[in-house]
């Protein structure tokens, strides 16, 4: 009886701990922190562009939060791999600079089959390929962002995409 009374009361904490870790959205916690009304009004955008609700993490500056820049972080796991994303949103007047990074780890499919589908979306993806195919550099033609595929096993590859963002420039 004192062994499933613990094992009940283990059960409860995991939950509620569990409830506390995923109960914030991004952008409400970079509000409780007090960041930038601007950025915050991108971070929002982005969260439901990249359909941001994993596991979230907001950095911020303790003192002024409002005044510097902060790091946001969501992690999502999915059945064949998982996306880890970071912004960093950098306030200056009535701008904020904005930096994003994801990286997607896919454990189902290899880099070409990843390259052959980003291509098929967006015929005009200008593709490079290095180190016998260990490496796919995909972008735009204009340049708003690099996908960098990496072969990470037969099977697998992991991609990274990288934007900046300076609105009003």
């Amino acid at each position: 009886m004192k062994h499933y009374f613990r094992i009940s009361l283990l059960a409860i904490a995991s939950t509620l701990i569990t409830n506390m870790v995923f109960a914030n959205t991004l952008s409400s916690e970079a509000q409780d922190r007090g960041i930038n009304s601007t950025c915050f009004s991108y971070l929002s955008q982005l969260e439901e562009i990249y359909d941001l609700d994993g596991l979230n993490l907001t950095f911020a500056y303790p003192a002024e939060p409002s005044l510097y820049p902060s790091l946001h972080s969501s992690t999502k796991k999915y059945d064949n791999g998982a996306t880890i994303f970071s912004a960093t949103l950098s306030p200056y007047d009535e701008y904020c600079y904005l930096s994003t990074v994801s990286v997607t780890i896919i454990n189902n499919q290899n880099c070409n089959e990843v390259s052959t589908l980003k291509t098929k979306e967006d015929p005009a993806l200008e593709t490079q390929v290095f180190a016998n195919g260990d490496y796919i550099l995909m972008s735009p033609e204009n340049q708003s962002y690099q996908l960098i595929l990496v072969t990470t096993g037969i099977n697998s590859c992991s991609m990274a995409e990288a934007r900046m963002i300076w609105p009003g420039r």
